[in-house]
């Protein structure tokens, strides 16, 4: 299982959100780039990118950055999600180095765009499901829709994505521990890899989820712990490295 830390952009910089708000931000760092290496030189085996500001525009803003961070980590996998509507915007996120494109609102307001996009690029779509009880929220998490997260989830793994990113946006950014009974309860339900995401906070949290990764938790993303140092990046992926 890998711990994959987040980098959350906003207008150029790294910050982290408290479920979502934009309004509620704390900045972490004016360089992102600078962080990312950080983060590689602590143990890091993958990124997780966010553009925060192309999520509510519905299209890249921070994409200069990201491509910058790939430059200057060309060997390892990148994924990135926020403001990813079009083919278009995949085919340049690939080309520039990134190794996955997360498809978020889009996948879910339109979920043919998900097919089209897993047959024009094979292995590098993940979608990103968030949920609140359940239940799906789309649009930078300002709506929660009808859908079932975990019948949302057999849908995409049908169409061919990479993997599932499952946020439990009642615990994002909040320090409250991580959902592992959800989070594992969607990984049972599907065959395609989970990614957790939102609420971790300690080692506790990613003990926990090890204990069920073999039901299909590939990893685990986490933001504001290691941003604050309750959750120390080497010495998680170390423990994991040892006992997975």
């Amino acid at each position: 299982m890998l711990v994959i830390p987040a980098i959350d952009l906003k207008e150029g910089k790294c910050v982290r959100l408290r479920q979502g708000r934009m309004e509620d931000s704390t900045v972490f760092s004016d360089d992102p780039v600078e962080v990312a290496l950080r983060w590689i030189n602590e143990g890091a085996r993958r990124l997780h990118l966010v553009d925060l500001d192309g999520a509510f525009e519905g299209k890249p803003v921070n994409a200069a950055i990201v491509n910058a961070i790939a430059q200057r980590a060309p060997k390892l996998p990148i994924q990135i999600g926020g403001g990813i509507r079009s083919l278009e915007t995949i085919e340049a996120y690939l080309k520039a180095g990134v190794r996955y494109a997360i498809l978020g609102t889009k996948a879910v307001k339109e979920p043919g765009f998900v097919a089209t996009a897993c047959k024009a690029f094979p292995g590098h779509i993940i979608v990103g499901i968030d949920a609140k009880d359940g239940m799906v929220a789309t649009d930078g998490w300002a709506e929660v829709s009808t859908l079932r997260a975990d019948e949302v989830a057999r849908r995409f793994e049908e169409d061919g994505v990479e993997s599932i990113v499952y946020t439990d946006i009642s615990r994002d950014g909040m320090m409250q521990g991580v959902n592992v009974e959800a989070t594992a309860s969607l990984a049972k339900a599907v065959r395609i890899p989970i990614i957790a995401s939102g609420g971790i906070t300690n080692m506790a949290d990613i003990q926990a989820l090890a204990a069920q990764a073999s039901v299909g938790i590939l990893g685990a993303i986490t933001g504001r712990a290691i941003y604050e140092g309750s959750l120390d990046l080497r010495e998680a992926q170390q423990w994991l490295d040892a006992n997975g």
